[in-house]
């Protein structure tokens, strides 16, 4: 993957580099201060502009750091055609305001393989095959009905 940083973050000797051996993510820091209030969202900049490889996508996720403080990415697919600067939008979900300091990991970005190929339209909806869970979904397996969903058992409607 190329890559290319703006002077800011050259100015703040601010690297991206490959994730260490074990790791999935690439590091994404923050190049300004920000404070983000309680339910407040921020797109912050980056600095990077990224050519990430033909046939793969970028999606941009939280750091469990953040996370736990309940800062959230959202918005978070970079398209292998995309050149403008890779920015995160963040909301935060807690009751306390958020400090983000200048070099701060932020998010992380997992680049990985994209299915892209034909789709084929059935007439119906048996023309699709069997599976093992089938239609089941949201609390199916009940984990989430454990948790108190209010999505129902099974996933229906």
């Amino acid at each position: 993957m190329r890559v290319y940083r703006k002077r800011r973050l050259r100015e703040l000797g601010i690297e991206f580099q490959a994730p260490r051996a074990g790791d999935a993510g690439y590091d994404i820091r923050a190049i300004a201060e920000c404070c983000v209030a309680p339910g407040q969202r921020v797109l912050l900049e980056t600095g990077l502009h990224l050519e990430i490889p033909a046939g793969h996508v970028g999606l941009v996720k939280d750091r469990s750091s953040v996370a736990a403080a309940g800062l959230h990415a959202l918005a978070g697919v970079v398209d292998s055609s995309y050149r403008g600067e890779l920015k995160v939008l963040l909301i935060n979900l807690s009751e306390a305001a958020y400090e983000i300091h200048v070099g701060q990991k932020i998010a992380q970005l997992l680049v990985v393989p994209v299915y892209s190929r034909t789709v084929e339209s059935v007439d119906s909806l048996a023309d699709l095959s069997d599976s093992e869970r089938g239609a089941g979904g949201f609390g199916s397996t009940d984990e989430c009905a454990a948790a108190g969903s209010s999505a129902g058992a099974g996933g229906k409607s």
